[in-house]
């Protein structure tokens, strides 16, 4: 037992190899406590970007990297709908917007007033060059929308878009004429029948579940609860990054008949693969909304969950109702851990905590509409 302990430690930080078949379905806690002291940021910086005008809001980053320069695609939020926007750095914590990515479009489109796009396919390795890789010839990119006008309003569903050109560019990214994956699917399960939301599109390099691409999405399902309508994150598979379909029918993290697991985002330290994701308004969690947290798995399916401290929960003036939302990155030994804040006016921009202290942002939410 001592053995199999020791050579899990070693594994977290990839010194010790073992084949798949002798991979436990459980993460030992001592991994699972060296993996947190890898990954916890104590030190929030603060805002990076908030909304262009006032009554803008910005949501969900994803990030990758090319030639010394940084690049972030994020939502906006104007009252219609989610368009997906980016933004460019050359130091990770001053953030320059550059363009629009994925615009509102004709009331005959299934996605014509909600985009909310996260880039597929990133780096995963930690540490690593956080570079975006193509497939088939180009950069991909998954996100949940629908024709329905609020925030997150009505049936929300996934799509794919793709580019040939430069995604360090702002352009208009193609759509495939069809979500791939739906909440009146006919394979929709009790858990993932009602509505879809954020999906991350990653690669599984040594095909531990059989297929090449897997994309996690958090739904919302009326089975157990309709109270409030949890949300949990389950697996779809793909061959060819355009027909994905369900793993299984019951989703892979889950925390209780209501309150929300969402917004999975992976990375891999060692042979260990880290899913951080938030949760929100579960029962057992009175008097914090919503954070982040993490959770460990070696096969990509079966997750062990960390309950300790979380990674970041509400603290500040400018994430004092919500603080999450991951992007999780390491680079140069410091910890970056992007997130989504909401103040008490419910205003969202997109923050930064670190693993050292980089000092304090100057920005600020723009200032509130005069009454």
């Amino acid at each position: 037992m001592k053995n199999i302990v020791f050579c899990s430690l070693l594994l977290a930080f990839g010194a010790c190899t073992r084949t798949p078949q002798l991979k436990p379905e459980a993460v030992p806690q001592e991994v699972m406590e060296q993996i947190y002291e890898e990954i916890k940021t104590p030190y929030k910086y603060g805002l990076v970007l908030t909304g262009t005008d006032a009554g803008k809001m910005t949501d969900c980053p994803t990030i990758f990297r090319r030639d010394g320069q940084w690049y972030m695609y994020y939502f906006v939020f104007d009252g219609r709908g989610y368009e997906t926007w980016m933004a460019q750095s050359d130091n990770l914590l001053d953030w320059t917007t550059t363009g629009l990515v994925l615009p509102f479009t004709g009331d005959e489109d299934w996605d014509s007033n909600q985009k909310g796009g996260y880039l597929a396919l990133p780096d995963t390795d930690w540490g690593g060059e956080y570079a975006l890789e193509a497939y088939d010839g180009k950069y991909w990119m998954s996100y949940f929308g629908g024709s329905f006008t609020g925030y997150e309003a009505g049936l929300l569903s996934i799509g794919m878009a793709y580019t040939e050109g430069d995604p360090t560019q702002p352009h208009e990214w193609q759509r495939l004429e069809r979500p791939v994956l739906m909440s009146t699917d006919e394979d929709a399960s009790w858990w993932d029948n009602i509505t879809m939301y954020k999906n991350a599109v990653t690669r599984d390099p040594e095909r531990l579940t059989g297929y090449p691409f897997l994309m996690y999405y958090n739904a919302k399902g009326d089975s157990i609860s309709k109270i409030r309508g949890a949300e949990r994150i389950g697996l779809a598979v793909s061959e060819d990054m355009i027909n994905w379909k369900r793993w299984g029918t019951e989703p892979l993290l889950s925390h209780g008949p209501v309150g929300i697991t969402g917004d999975a985002y992976l990375q891999r330290i060692g042979d260990v693969w880290v899913m951080f994701y938030f949760g929100a308004f579960w029962e057992d969690r009175p008097g914090i909304s919503a954070w982040n947290s993490f959770a460990c798995s070696y096969d990509l399916v079966h997750w062990t969950d960390w309950t300790g401290e979380d990674l970041v929960k509400p603290s500040e003036p400018y994430d004092a109702k919500f603080a999450h939302k991951s992007y999780v990155i390491k680079h140069e030994g410091v910890v970056y851990h992007f997130y989504c804040s909401v103040d008490s006016h419910d205003r969202r921009g997109i923050a930064v905590a670190t693993s050292r202290d980089l000092g304090k942002s100057s920005m600020e939410y723009p200032p509130l509409p005069e009454e």
